[in-house]
C-alpha cells in the first residue's frame, strides 16, 4: 500500500499537513494546546447537521496531528516495512479515529488516537511484517487485543490493564499476554546483542551449543540391527578398525587376509550400512 494509491486518503489534506504541521516531537505544551483545539472542533462536529461541514471540521483536526502520526509511524522503521507504509497506516487510522471520536465519553481525543495509530501500525506488522511466525490463533488474537485496546482507551480514558483487555475479549489472561509477547516476531533479535552487567558478552554465547554426544547416540540406535545383520567377520573388521583403532594392516594380519581384502571388506560394509540408513531416513 502506497501513499499515492490510497483513494480513501485526501491529498489535499496530505500537502496541508506537511506544510502546517512540523514532523518534530511534540511537546507537552503543544499537545496540551492541540489537544484542546482537538475537542472543541470534534464536539463542534458531532452536533453538526452538515455532513460536508462535519467532514471539514474532523479533517481539520486530522492536519493538526499530522505529525503525531509520522512521529507514530518512525517508532518502527527499519523493522522490514517501508516507513511511507507504515506513515500511511497511521494517517488512515488518525482519520478513522477523528471520524470515530466521541467527545460525549470525557476522553482526550489524542489517547484515543495514539492507541489507534498504533494499533494500526502493528497491524500492519501482523499482515506483511512477520519475520518469525507465531501460531495463526495468536496473531488474529493479537489483532483483537489491538483494536480491544483502542475501544478500551476511549471508554476508560487511559490504557487497560491486561485484566481488562482479557475481559473485553473473554479470554484468559495469559493468552493475552502470549498475544502482546508476539510483538518481537517482527524483526528476530540480533545474537550479536551485549548481555550481561557489563556487556561483556553478546547474546549467542548464552545460546545452547549441539550436543554432539545426542547424535552419536542416535546413530548407534540406528545402526546397531544394520551391524547384526552382518557376517560374522564383517562384524570383525568394523570392530577392530573403528573401536580398537586398529589400521588395515594390522586387521589384514589379525584376520589373514591381505590388506587390500580389509580396505574392500570396510568399503563393502559402510556402503551396505549407509544405503541401510538412508531408507530410515
Amino acid at each position: 500500500m502506497s501513499r499515492t494509491n490510497a483513494a480513501t486518503w485526501p491529498a489535499a489534506l496530505e500537502h496541508e499537513s506537511r506544510t502546517r504541521v512540523p514532523v518534530g516531537p511534540v511537546t507537552t505544551e503543544g499537545a496540551e494546546t492541540r489537544g484542546q483545539i482537538s475537542t472543541r472542533l470534534l464536539t463542534q462536529a458531532a452536533g453538526e447537521s452538515d455532513p460536508l461541514e462535519r467532514k471539514r471540521l474532523q479533517d481539520e483536526v486530522v492536519v493538526m496531528h499530522m505529525g503525531l502520526a509520522r512521529a507514530t509511524a518512525a517508532r518502527y522503521r527499519g523493522r522490514g516495512i517501508a516507513e511511507e507504509d507504515l506513515e500511511q497506516a497511521a494517517a488512515m487510522a488518525l482519520l478513522k479515529a477523528a471520524r470515530n471520536f466521541d467527545p460525549t465519553r470525557g476522553v482526550e481525543f489524542l489517547s484515543y488516537a495514539v492507541v489507534t495509530m498504533t494499533g494500526e501500525v502493528k497491524r500492519q506488522f501482523r499482515d506483511f511484517g512477520w519475520m518469525v511466525r507465531p501460531p495463526r490463533a495468536i496473531q488474529r488474537l493479537q489483532a483483537e487485543v489491538s483494536r480491544a485496546e483502542g475501544e478500551l482507551t476511549h471508554q476508560l480514558g487511559r490504557s487497560p490493564k491486561v485484566r481488562e483487555v482479557a475481559e473485553h475479549l473473554g479470554v484468559p489472561e495469559d493468552d493475552v499476554l502470549e498475544a502482546l509477547s508476539a510483538d518481537g516476531c517482527y524483526t528476530p533479535t540480533s545474537l550479536d546483542l551485549p548481555v550481561g552487567a557489563e556487556g561483556n558478552g553478546v547474546l549467542g554465547d548464552t545460546l545452547s551449543q549441539e550436543d554432539g554426544a545426542l547424535a552419536e547416540a542416535e546413530a548407534r540406535v540406528m545402526l546397531l540391527p544394520a551391524v547384526r545383520a552382518l557376517p560374522e567377520r564383517d562384524r570383525t573388521v568394523l570392530y577392530l578398525r573403528f573401536f580398537k583403532q586398529q589400521s588395515q594392516s594390522q586387521i589384514a594380519a589379525q584376520i589373514d587376509v591381505t590388506q587390500m581384502q580389509v580396505s574392500r571388506i570396510l568399503s563393502r560394509v559402510l556402503d551396505r550400512l549407509h544405503g541401510e540408513l538412508s531408507e530410515l531416513t
